[in-house]
């Protein structure tokens, strides 16, 4: 699985921006998307006029169920039909998950409703679910079970598909889609702009056994955890490249889907989607009669939550929630964001590693949590890595730098080689240490957080701009790599292996920046079977890229705040049951009045 990544700071769920929606990354099943850094959630019952009540994120032995509210009502005690509408900081333009372009956390959230076969990252996709503590077992949906069996340093693992699947056109989810998604996935055609092979390298072989519903796959060396292949499956129409890259842009191509719900309308113009329960479907039948998606700035949703044209959003700053604070018919659920995320260096851009050594000593960490977390009564363990929330039992530390500040920065580039100049820029040969920060979005916080990093990293002897964006335009910039350095980050699974490869890996990783004993070490550690071992592994990998390469500065986690309408059954921060807050799809509803 991919992780997605999340936007700045404002919003909602895969590649993460720190403003908005959030992109999915780390593994919850998949790659992991990238996202904003904004987005928060809630736990508990309404805030007070003094802002939210006190909660912090737990560190390692805590309890994770502080960190889940969702109003958990049984489907059969919800009033049957109605509909929920949801914002989302982007919908598309690109709608494959699979792509670089369209790995993100607002998409993964999109599909979640009507396309779980092909969600790429998340709390389901393909062939596993998560439940909220991070554990996989095959989704009986798609696959009725899956079994593995290692013989002489090999691997068979035996896939038994539901007889009833079937995509939306008809055609029937089969070897051929197992097939196809390792054909794509494993990286073999560098034509394809996947987000990362994960662990389909080591796989030799996809063949039908007793039918074309029973898949045998083999392997070179095992492969672990077990739900690093065949988290989202790609439909065999997907056939191209040029399908891959470009046949989802405004797209969605419904009739390749298949989930509780359909699409019924999208409107690129009005930037709405709407969804309504899919007859084709053979689970279980959904509660809503529909739900619609809007894409809105931060600013816009706080007008649409108050006038009751949207049931839901996130409010992850101070600003956000004292908008919306005391607004009638809600109420506020509070949680832990899995999100890790700050510095995202495109060391494409900024390819000198002492100028990135010197972005990661300027920057005051605290001093950003402060400006980020300012008034929301919000503690958490300080963030040290992309991987894993500090929470986990494989947590450690892997920041690699201890001496922080200005004059160690400059020092850092004086070393180099860099001098300043007669504005007192450090330069090199000629060339000042000069980038942009890209901030999405409307938000002030987001805003502010990214005019203390600017200050922090201009009094290290940095020349540094600030590119504003709008949220609309995270996952094409980020996607695309067009920046320099984001407040953005990663989803966060409970298992490391997915997105060690997917972060680190020379030639995997967005920033091409690695070496080959890395490489090995990553390739290495995914044959190792005991969790506790692997993820050990994962973790020393990244402590000693860090160090080297200095591509990613996990800066903070953050809570997951919600305002959600009252009587919203079966919606809030899940953890890794669901980044995007909806535990399952089917049981989304309303209290009965």
């Amino acid at each position: 699985m991919h992780r997605r990544f999340f936007r700045p700071i404002t919003s909602t769920t895969t590649r993460t921006n720190e403003g908005n929606t959030m992109k999915n990354l780390t593994r919850i099943g998949g790659a992991a998307a990238i996202a904003a850094a904004l987005t928060l959630t809630a736990c508990g019952a309404g805030g007070s006029p003094t802002g939210p009540e006190t909660a912090k994120g737990q560190g390692s032995g805590g309890d994770v169920s502080k960190l889940i509210s969702i109003n958990a009502k049984d489907a059969k005690d919800l009033q049957p039909g109605g509909k929920v509408t949801l914002p989302l900081g982007n919908i598309g333009p690109d709608f494959n998950g699979f792509s670089n372009n369209g790995n993100s956390a607002d998409n993964s959230a999109l599909m979640a409703a009507i396309n779980p076969v092909a969600v790429s990252g998340g709390g389901i996709g393909g062939c596993w679910k998560f439940d909220f503590a991070g554990k996989a077992t095959p989704n009986k949906d798609f696959c009725e079970s899956v079994d593995s069996e290692v013989k002489d340093g090999k691997q068979t693992i035996t896939i038994k598909v539901n007889p009833k699947a079937t995509y939306n056109d008809g055609t029937p989810i089969d070897i051929k889609a197992f097939q196809n998604t390792w054909n794509i996935l494993k990286g073999s055609n560098p034509d394809y702009d996947i987000v990362s092979p994960g662990a389909y390298p080591f796989v030799e072989s996809v063949e039908a056994g007793s039918s074309d519903k029973e898949v045998i796959v083999k392997t070179s060396q095992p492969v672990y955890p077990l739900d690093s292949l065949f988290f989202g499956l790609i439909n065999p129409n997907v056939n191209s490249p040029q399908v891959f890259n470009e046949g989802f842009n405004g797209n969605l191509h419904p009739e390749w889907m298949a989930g509780p719900f359909k699409l019924d309308k999208y409107d690129s113009a009005a930037k709405t989607l709407t969804a309504v329960p899919n007859d084709k479907w053979w689970g279980t039948k959904p509660v809503l009669d529909s739900v619609t998606f809007r894409q809105l700035e931060s600013s816009a949703q706080i007008a649409a939550f108050k006038n009751g044209e949207i049931d839901a959003m996130s409010a992850n700053t101070i600003a956000l929630y004292k908008q919306l604070d005391g607004t009638k018919n809600s109420e506020v659920r509070r949680g832990q964001r899995l999100f890790a995320g700050g510095m995202n260096i495109n060391a494409l851009r900024v390819t000198d590693v002492a100028v990135r050594k010197a972005i990661f000593t300027a920057v005051d960490r605290e001093a950003l949590r402060k400006v980020r977390f300012n008034g929301l009564n919000w503690e958490e363990p300080s963030s040290g890595s992309m991987m894993l929330l500090p929470f986990s039992a494989y947590y450690q530390d892997n920041y690699p730098v201890k001496e922080t500040g200005p004059d160690a920065a400059k020092k850092v580039l004086t070393d180099a080689g860099y001098t300043p100049n007669a504005s007192g820029i450090m330069e090199k040969d000629g060339k000042p240490a000069a980038f942009k920060i890209s901030n999405f979005g409307d938000d002030p916080t987001a805003l502010a957080t990214t005019q203390t990093l600017q200050k922090q990293l201009q009094a290290g002897g940095m020349d540094v701009g600030i590119d504003q964006r709008a949220s609309a335009d995270f996952g094409k910039v980020v996607g695309s790599r067009d920046f320099d350095l984001s407040l953005s980050g990663y989803t966060v699974g409970a298992d490391a292996t997915d997105s060690v490869k997917q972060f680190y890996d020379s030639k995997a990783s967005v920033n091409k920046v690695g070496d080959a004993e890395l490489d090995k070490k990553i390739a290495d550690l995914a044959s190792i079977e005991d969790n506790s071992e692997r993820n050990k592994a994962a973790m020393e990998v990244e402590k000693e890229h860090m160090a080297k390469y200095f591509s990613m500065g996990p800066v903070f986690n953050g809570p997951q705040i919600s305002f959600v309408r009252t009587g919203l059954a079966n919606y809030g921060p899940s953890l890794f049951q669901s980044p995007s807050q909806v535990p399952d799809w089917s049981t989304l509803g309303w209290e009965k009045k």
